[in-house]
Formats: structure tokens, C-alpha cells, sequence
């Protein structure tokens, strides 16, 4: 498990290095709902926003789709929100999916229902949550996708949890974190990428994030997807979801303690004991590299953790934000995993 980490860990580092290969053909009727769809700069708000109760959380979530279709839940990262998946919900309706994308703990409309709640950020709780809004909406199973802590909460609802989990799309792969491997030091070309989570081991860190948290996250867009051109008004649309009252707490939190600089809550030790063993992710399962992946592009590095039906897929031009920068091609994955 840890040359997986390291090996994912030194490929985030790498930037913009090219990867090679294309994705697989697409389907027609997805290739006609994109053509009025515009990635870089989408004026689409996700609305309107509904509220529903899901374990210690008031959740936050759009839905859109027929009822009686095909769950989809879609899942953002940091420092992103729903609208990652602004064009992607679409593609997906038109092809008869319900398509669900929740605010993470600490995003958007989503609130602790407890003042006094623990804010925490460690994957396995985040899981958690999607489970409790699974059950919440009487989803009992659902094709899963998401990229950055989407993917790391996707990967870990399918190890933990494959009865819930129909069929999953992940980017960048097997993200579960191992807090072990996460302790090997890198050498200093590498750990020069990791400025921020070093920052937010800070007081100081901690201080900047809050004050300048939308220049902070703006800062995050432009690096992590230096081809991509967004508009201020894109960014502004998504970054709403960053004033949230908990978001500073939770992101801290979860940086702090990947690098074992904070506690988890003791109550999901026997989780992330099982999730330090690297399970092997056994549903049908694409996973989808950028240039954001550099050298680890290729998925060698963690393809033997897929054992189900499985595919690879490498976009040439794109970075981390791979939903919103690639929408047709993240939508296409859902469709064709659905019939793996």
C-alpha cells in the first residue's frame, strides 16, 4: 500500500506533465446533449437546493432526473462544490438517470445539526455520510463517481460498503488514505507540492485559510488545471460554497489529519483499520487519470486494487477538476460502467 501512496502522492506533485491515450468512443445522444453545453464557463446553477436529514448532518443536495431512473450520486472535492458537475447532470438526465450531487460536510447549504458536534474531516466519516443520505433518499444502491475527496469517499463506500455500491467511477484512481505511508517523507521536489496541507499544519495556516479562503481556493483552481479557463463568475458560483460556518473547520481537520496531526473521532477506529489494510475494491470500477496525475497516469500503480470488471482511461489536456473541465467524457464513464 505505501508505494501505492507514495506513488499517487508524487504524481500530484508533478503538475502538468502530459498523459497519453484517449477515452473510449462516445455515445451519440450524450455527444447531441453536449453540443449546447459550454464546460469552461457554465452559467447553469444546480437549483433548486432540497434539505434532507442524513445521520448528524442537515445535507444539502440537488437532484434532478426521473424518479424511478438509475441512482447517480456525484461527489466534488476541495476546493470545489456541486457545480463541478454543473454540465455533467444533464448529459446524465437525458440518458435517464436520477442523478443526486450532495454538499460534502462543510460545503454549501449543508449544517451540523449539533452545535457541539465534533468537526471532522477523516474519510471514513465523510462515507459515512453518503451512506446516511443513501438511506435517507431509500437508495439502497447507487453507480457512484467523484474525483479528489469524491473519489477518496467513492473508493471507500466501495471497499466498505459494495452492497451499496453498483458501479463506481473514481479519478486519480485509489485514493483511500493510509496515515502510515502518509508519515515516509518524499523527497524535497515532491513535498514542495504539498505547500498547502504543510500550511495548514499551521496556526498561522489555519489564520490565512479563513481570512483568505476564496483567493486561497482560486489560487488551488489555476494550479491544479492550468489549461483550464475559467470565468470569475464560475468560480464565484462555486465558491459561495465555501462560506460555509464549518467549511474552515473541516478542511483543516481532514489536512491535519492525514498527516497524523490530528485525531480522528475513536468511535470509526475499526473502519479506518480496515481501510489502512488497502481493501481491494471489488464492484465494476473506471478510473479516469488527467494531466493533473502525472507519471501515475498510466493507473499501473493502483489497477491491482480493482479485481471487478475494469477500465482505465487517460484524458490528454485536462486537469484536476476533470467533471467540469470534461464533462462529456466523466458522463460517458458513468453511462458505460452502468453496463459493465
Amino acid at each position: 500500500m505505501s508505494e501505492i501512496v507514495n506513488s499517487r502522492r508524487r504524481s500530484l506533485l508533478s503538475g502538468v506533465l502530459a498523459a497519453a491515450g484517449l477515452v473510449a468512443a462516445e455515445m451519440p445522444f450524450v455527444k447531441a446533449a453536449y453540443a449546447a453545453a459550454s464546460p469552461a464557463n457554465s452559467s447553469q446553477a444546480l437549483a433548486p437546493i432540497k434539505q434532507i436529514r442524513a445521520g448528524e448532518l442537515d445535507m444539502g443536495y440537488f437532484e434532478a432526473g426521473p424518479a424511478k431512473g438509475k441512482p447517480v450520486i456525484l461527489l466534488h472535492g476541495w476546493p470545489y462544490d456541486i457545480h463541478s458537475y454543473a454540465d455533467v447532470v444533464p448529459l446524465l438526465t437525458a440518458a435517464g438517470y436520477r442523478v443526486i450531487v450532495p454538499y460534502l460536510r462543510g460545503y454549501g447549504t449543508t449544517r451540523f445539526l449539533s452545535d457541539t458536534a465534533f468537526r471532522n474531516g477523516q474519510q471514513s466519516v465523510v462515507a459515512l455520510d453518503i451512506i446516511a443520505l443513501m438511506d435517507a433518499l431509500k437508495i439502497d444502491k447507487a453507480i457512484i463517481g467523484g474525483f479528489d475527496w469524491g473519489a477518496r469517499t467513492a473508493d471507500v463506500i466501495a471497499a466498505l460498503w459494495p452492497e451499496r455500491c453498483k458501479a463506481l467511477v473514481a479519478v486519480s484512481g485509489y485514493l483511500i488514505t493510509n496515515l502510515e505511508a502518509n508519515l515516509k517523507p518524499l523527497p524535497p521536489e515532491g513535498e514542495y507540492g504539498w505547500w498547502y496541507q504543510y500550511y495548514f499544519a499551521t496556526e498561522r495556516g489555519q489564520a490565512g485559510y479563513e481570512k483568505y479562503r476564496h483567493e486561497f481556493s482560486k489560487l488551488i483552481w489555476k494550479t491544479a488545471s492550468p489549461k483550464w479557463n475559467f470565468d470569475d463568475a464560475t468560480y464565484n458560483r462555486s465558491a459561495a460554497a465555501f462560506d460555509n460556518p464549518d467549511h474552515v473547520s473541516i478542511v483543516i481537520h481532514n489536512y491535519r489529519w492525514r498527516q497524523s496531526l490530528a485525531k480522528g473521532d475513536p468511535k470509526y477506529d475499526a473502519l479506518e483499520k480496515r481501510l489502512a489494510q488497502a481493501p481491494v475494491i471489488t464492484v465494476p470500477t473506471i478510473t479516469i487519470a488527467s494531466d493533473f496525475d502525472g507519471p501515475a497516469a498510466s493507473g499501473a500503480a493502483y489497477a491491482k486494487k480493482f479485481s471487478g470488471k475494469y477500465a482505465h482511461r487517460i484524458l490528454k489536456d485536462i486537469g484536476h477538476n476533470v467533471p467540469q473541465e470534461a464533462p462529456q467524457d466523466f458522463a460517458q464513464a458513468i453511462i458505460d460502467v452502468d453496463k459493465f
